[in-house]
């Protein structure tokens, strides 16, 4: 029966596509009618590429159905391409997903994408240190719709970010060096949070509470008009803490508005807010177990985009950070005599971006350039002050000038993007530095399609690597920026049940800096490794189940996910704290059924092996070195859907497993927590 529906579509007219500047369709300026080939459908990708779907209706009688369809964009490049015609490996986590996995936050998310690396400090958004391809926390750059938040004074706090999880349209995720597209931080890859621009409701409400003393709440509200929409987003969580020093307090804000003077005229305007107080047990120094951790950031930004052919995309923004540190948690007995008391520092980054878009027979041509300016107030980094300010008795303060220029070429079967990205910081002395990437794709047979890239990036050390000197680091102001080079070919393959993907990359990296230490009783020092290869494999599958097995339930659908990497370094026998303790390997597992009508489950496994080490200790006290354990944990997401209210209860490390991401940091065992949300459409 269901052949047969599909047989009588004869053919797919894309009408809709001369609106959208990513479309080759749009560049040929032709409507471009696709016939139908018995025995092939339309599936979505793997989540390790792209995941989206696509809804053909088929009750048709007519030989010829118009359909418009709205396809899925990926910002892999400069400019917005439709996910079949991008050239680049890209992970796209929907908002479908989010709501069917047992997590609250998008760090907690990411643990779920085999070829990324979650460092959990603290669960829940607390803190983590995201990674792709082995390249550390610093370099990957961090974006909300398309601004870089990248902090200047540590990746660390990258994440301090004014979303919640319900505000999130899409996540996208660029693998392997992307400084042409998501800036000169982007040093092994990038991750562009999209949240939602029209709003799908106009009330929503979650409240929901768990193991540890954890609760939660999320509430928004929206409103629109034919000139506008806006809407308001409020969440606070919290929670005792599941081991000594690890309660938290998260509290986030943001504003949206979209404004549409024009047919062909946009202006998104975004403020946000995120409040975060924490414990730190051993965070930064097993030594000091009882470390607290205070911050705040301010967000705001200015997006317009105008025209068709001739697209302008202004951008400006700013960001402000505060965190205040204390190595001994207020009210901590016995402080050493040594002990000046509490680390205070804010970073502020404010910039402005013009994009110029052409789009042609030929193409779509951009170019691009960037303002941006990072500066870091402290009473630990930077360079003393003539006058202090508050708390603050050193600074620091830089600019980076950028200048992009990229082509792509769009067919039916063949897609180039090439590009230059001309990158000057006033921190550095001489001239521009130049950085190519090229990225090309070729669809072989109608289901089959290979990909290569060649990419080159840079980052500039933070404000932390520079200045950071304590009782047991040593801060570098003579680092070098980092360079990197980095080579890939992949395949993807999909049929009417399945969807595959392969590739495998080499990197070569100079300069990388990281903390490291000739030996267990020496301090963390800050260096540039001479160079540190990297050679990987990522594999990713979606297979709809019921598809092959009829007798199970038609939402049956099963990812699974495999990510290799190995290491050639020349750094000598040193202890590393980050780049050199990389994860080898990583399986991920993901099963979606349902139970009954409207209740859905969600099973996610993870498995993966560390390679590297670090030094025991016991309430601050030195104890043996000790490698990385591979380890596993199944977590579990039940969803209930009764009209506009919707029950779920998660269960993650079902079997409590003991772990660690970081040395001496323990992560959670057993957690439960269960919710309810309700939704005004």
């Amino acid at each position: 029966m269901k052949q047969e529906m599909f047989n009588k579509l004869r053919s797919f007219r894309f009408k809709q596509f001369s609106g959208k500047a990513y479309s080759a369709f749009c560049s040929l300026r032709k409507e471009v009618t696709i016939g139908v080939v018995a025995n092939c459908v339309l599936t979505f990708a793997a989540a390790g590429t792209v995941s989206a779907q696509t809804n053909v209706i088929a009750g048709v009688s007519s030989a010829e159905t118009e359909h418009e369809l709205d396809e899925v964009t990926v910002t892999a490049s400069r400019v917005e391409l439709a996910m079949n015609q991008a050239a680049r490996l890209v992970t796209v986590i929907t908002k479908e997903e989010i709501q069917q996995s047992p997590v609250r936050s998008i760090q907690d998310l990411l643990n779920y994408a085999a070829n990324i690396d979650v460092v959990q400090r603290g669960g829940h958004g607390v803190q983590a240190d995201i990674s792709i391809r082995g390249g550390s926390f610093d370099q990957t750059a961090i974006l909300l719709n398309g601004v870089n938040l990248s902090n200047p004074q540590t990746g660390h706090y990258s994440f301090d970010i004014p979303v919640n999880l319900s505000d999130v349209e899409r996540i996208e995720i660029i693998h392997g060096p992307s400084s042409i597209t998501y800036g000169a931080s982007a040093f092994s890859g990038g991750i562009n949070i999209i949240t939602k621009k029209t709003p799908d409701h106009k009330a929503y409400a979650n409240i929901e509470a768990g193991s540890h003393g954890l609760w939660g709440v999320q509430a928004s509200g929206a409103l629109t008009s034919e000139l506008a929409s806006s809407q308001l987003s409020a969440g606070y969580n919290t929670s005792d803490g599941y081991t000594a020093n690890s309660d938290y307090d998260i509290w986030n804000l943001l504003w949206q508005t979209r404004l549409k003077p024009e047919e062909k005229s946009t202006v998104d305007i975004q403020l946000g807010y995120n409040d975060k107080r924490y414990g730190a047990n051993t965070f930064y120094s097993a030594a000091y177990p009882n470390q607290y951790d205070k911050t705040s950031s301010y967000f705001a930004s200015v997006r317009g985009e105008t025209g068709d052919r001739l697209k302008f995309i202004p951008v400006i923004y700013w960001n402000r950070h505060y965190d205040e540190f204390q190595l001994y948690r207020d009210g901590t007995p016995d402080l050493p005599s040594w002990y000046v008391g509490h680390n205070y520092h804010r970073s502020d980054v404010y910039g402005a971006n013009l994009n110029i878009q052409y789009t042609s027979s030929l193409g779509i041509t951009s170019l691009g350039s960037e303002l941006r300016n990072e500066g870091v107030l402290s009473n630990v980094l930077g360079k003393t002050m003539t006058e202090t300010d508050g708390h603050y008795t050193k600074s620091d303060d830089r600019t980076n000038v950028s200048f992009a220029l990229e082509h792509n070429v769009l067919l039916s079967r063949f897609t180039l993007t090439a590009g230059l990205l001309a990158n000057y910081n006033t921190s550095l002395r001489g001239s521009y530095k130049f950085y190519p990437s090229i990225n090309v794709s070729y669809r072989i047979l109608d289901n089959l399609k290979t990909f290569a890239s060649w990419n080159k990036a840079t980052r500039m050390p933070t404000f932390t690597d520079l200045y950071y000197t304590t009782a047991t680091h040593i801060g570098n102001t003579d680092l070098k920026p980092e360079n990197s080079e980095a080579f890939e070919l992949g395949v993807k393959y999909n049929t009417w049940f399945m969807s595959l993907y392969a590739t495998a990359y080499l990197m070569k990296g100079k300069n990388i800096i990281d903390w490291v230490k000739p030996n267990v009783d020496a301090k963390w020092e800050s260096r540039n490794i001479t160079k540190l290869d990297k050679k990987g494999i990522e594999l990713g599958a979606r297979f709809a189940l019921h598809e092959v097995i009829p007798v199970l339930p038609e939402q049956t659908v099963l990812h699974a996910g495999y990510a290799r990497l190995n290491q050639d370094k020349s750094s000598g026998n040193l202890i590393s704290n980050y780049a050199l303790n990389y994860l080898r390997d990583k399986v991920t597992l993901k099963l979606e059924h349902p139970i009954v009508k409207n209740v859905t489950v969600n099973w996610n496994f993870r498995w993966q092996k560390r390679m590297g080490g670090y030094t025991r200790y016991d309430k601050g006290i030195k104890g043996e070195f000790a490698n990385y354990e591979p380890f596993s944990t199944l977590d579990l997401r039940i969803n209930w859907q009764l009209k506009e209210f919707m029950l779920h209860l998660s269960a993650n490390n079902l079997y409590d497993t003991k772990f660690y991401d970081l040395g001496n940091v323990p992560q959670a065992g057993f957690w439960l927590i269960g919710g309810i949300s309700y939704t005004i459409r």
